[in-house]
């Protein structure tokens, strides 16, 4: 109904009532029989009454409440209304009799009694509206039946949603650990165990949803809640944090997914905001990679902190388009540059920072992909190793005064090519900090979840195909954090950074993929190797059964966060250089039957490289490499 028609017609609505309360006051005054001398001035005391009325509850916004979420607030404010109306008519009258001397008598009850029943008709009228919007179905057979964790405020409001006809599910029981709540029913669903109970109960009422209504909750609680709930075979679900939801109202459609990130249960992170503030505000701050999952949240958050310029670095312009839309339209007053450019391409990128002259560079640009870089050995030599090398040298050649590098835990003791080439990337920047007056620093975490690539997504995708989901190994684990968290311990380290750190992230408990593919399944209601088998695939070329964030040659010491850690790198290859020649000689003119010798290159560089690609008792690789190192030296 449009504005202006429904004020008039709540307006129609309440001079009826008025009307009725004005005459119904006469005859209680009067026990049901009104003189007739009354009777003559009823329709001045009504029509007079009715405007001040009127007047009342709109200076008191009656009409521009929603009545179907009536409440005590709503009464407090019908009952103002009232009393203004009723008292503004009072004074009205009173003064036509001393300033005109109108005859006409209004018994000094009926302002009482006008007073209340006014009150209780009006007020009533919209509490009557609630009522008839609230009214609440009883089950039906097209229902599926839910049990709600949390009889608190989120969970009363979402049961009575819920039990509206539009519905599917409805809601059967409330689970809450408060004692005083057992036992007792809020709006009919009764309250009858605590979260400990939620498998017992889901069999007992045949649940088929279980969700989860405490906004307010930690995530370690709900973490905590969940593990209850996924032992039995039915859909979980839950209603977002409380700062999400808007004006406490909790709609059907707010209901989500349980998230992978709802199963670690970690705690947000804390930043400390004025020491990030004092590297990254007011600065020209370079992002590479600014188009990647990591490097877009880089952006995002690099925003919050009002930097002087935003420079959006990456290779593939559809990506930093969309990110350069998405913080232009967030952050207007921002001065925001898009750039495409290849790290590789090294006149380019001197060309952008004589240009920006940046201070502070977020290195994300990488190729990342384990198996598919075991395919492609030179591409990720030219991309990881000697992109990050151009990116570095002209950190130092203009004077950057922080460099971060976003590295990985593959480049720890590395079993893949990936990581060997993360590893030199770190070896680069450790040299080039022993005599440069920037920063340079690398952050090293584990897997993150929702990144491109990431097995998460891929194991949703198989499960509403309907399997089967594929793991590689069931011994298999991995570190996993979330993008924002990562994101944020990363620029928090970049505070901590003095030069030549390699600061390492408190990733948790490793998670083993075999079960978390099940968790998954049994979030989705289904039965792990019952309803969707989980199939091994075999482990991938690179790949190990579990990373490690150290070498052992690293000790690490705590920072003033308690999730960051930092590990003293002091050893430098002595060949470094002259084998990274030889090295980029071989990735940049290479064959692809030239994969081994880029290969030895890098086992050379990083002498804990552990790999399949190539046999180190294969005589014609190492005549190969014997007969470049021959002609580089040449």
């Amino acid at each position: 109904m449009k504005g202006k028609v429904r004020y008039g017609l709540l307006m129609i609505i309440d001079a009826c009532l008025v009307a009725f309360s004005i005459y119904f006051s006469y005859l209680l005054r009067f026990d049901f029989n009104i003189p007739a001398q009354f009777i003559e001035t009823l329709g001045y005391v009504i029509i007079t009454s009715i405007v001040f009325f009127i007047i009342s509850f709109y200076i008191h916004k009656i009409y521009k409440r929603f009545w179907q979420y009536a409440s005590v607030g709503d009464l407090i404010a019908i009952f103002k209304g009232t009393l203004l109306g009723i008292v503004s008519f009072f004074i009205f009258h009173q003064a036509l009799v001393y300033v005109i001397n109108m005859d006409i008598v209004v018994p000094r009850s009926i302002y009482l009694f006008s007073l209340m029943t006014s009150f209780m008709t009006v007020g009533g009228s919209r509490f009557f509206w609630r009522l008839f919007r609230d009214s609440y179905i009883k089950i039906q057979p097209y229902h599926k039946r839910a049990l709600i964790v949390g009889a608190g405020t989120a969970g009363t409001m979402l049961a009575k949603d819920l039990k509206q006809k539009e519905s599917e599910y409805y809601p059967i029981a409330f689970v809450d650990d408060d004692v005083t709540k057992r036992n007792m029913e809020i709006i009919g669903v009764p309250v009858v165990g605590s979260r400990k109970d939620i498998e017992k109960l889901a069999k007992q009422y045949n649940v088929e949803m279980i969700i989860i209504a405490m906004p307010s909750a930690s995530r370690a609680t709900i973490a905590e809640t969940i593990e209850y709930s996924k032992k039995v075979k039915c859909k979980i679900k839950m209603i977002p944090a409380m700062h999400h939801l808007l004006n406490g109202k909790v709609k059907l459609n707010t209901i989500r997914d349980i998230s992978v990130e709802d199963l670690l249960g970690r705690e947000p992170v804390r930043v400390n905001l004025e020491e990030i503030s004092s590297y990254v505000t007011g600065k020209t701050v370079l992002i590479t990679g600014a188009g990647g999952s990591i490097g877009s949240e880089l952006s995002r958050q690099c925003a919050n902190y009002n930097p002087k310029t935003l420079l959006l670095l990456g290779h593939g312009e559809n990506s930093i388009y969309l990110i350069d839309m998405e913080l232009r339209k967030q952050y207007p007053e921002l001065d925001i540059r898009p750039i495409i450019a290849d790290i590789q391409d090294r006149p380019r990128i001197e060309q952008i920072f004589n240009e920006y002259k940046p201070e502070v560079v977020f290195h994300a640009a990488a190729h990342k992909h384990v198996p598919m870089m075991e395919s492609n050995p030179a591409e990720a030599v030219k991309n990881n190793i000697f992109g990050t090398k151009n990116v570095a040298e002209c950190s130092d050649q203009y004077g950057v005064e922080r460099f971060v590098l976003i590295s990985s835990d593959k480049a720890v003791n590395p079993t893949n090519v990936m990581g060997a080439t993360k590893r030199v990337a770190e070896l680069i920047l450790l040299d080039l900090n022993q005599r440069s007056i920037t920063s340079f620093a690398a952050v090293r975490f584990g897997n993150v979840l929702g990144s491109r690539g990431s097995v998460i997504p891929l194991f949703k995708k198989q499960i509403a195909e309907g399997g089967p989901v594929t793991v590689t190994h069931p011994e298999m684990v991995r570190y996993f954090m979330t993008i924002p968290e990562a994101v944020q311990l990363v620029i928090q380290a970049g505070a901590f950074a003095d030069g030549g750190e390699v600061f390492v992230l408190d990733m948790g408990e490793p998670v083993k993929i075999n079960d978390l593919a099940c968790d998954l399944i049994r979030l989705c209601g289904f039965e792990p190797n019952v309803d969707i088998h989980v199939a091994y695939s075999g482990i991938r070329p690179g790949e190990k059964l579990f990373e490690e964030l150290l070498t052992s040659e690293e000790g690490t010491t705590a920072t003033k966060h308690d999730r960051i850690f930092v590990g003293k790198d002091d050893t430098h290859s002595k060949q470094l250089y002259n084998v990274m020649e030889q090295l980029q000689y071989t990735a940049y003119n290479a064959h692809e039957t030239d994969s081994r010798l880029v290969t030895l290159l890098l086992k050379e560089l990083v002498p804990t490289f552990k790999t399949n690609l190539i046999d180190e008792n294969d005589k014609v690789a190492e005549s190969q490499l014997l007969n470049l190192k021959l002609s580089t030296t040449s």
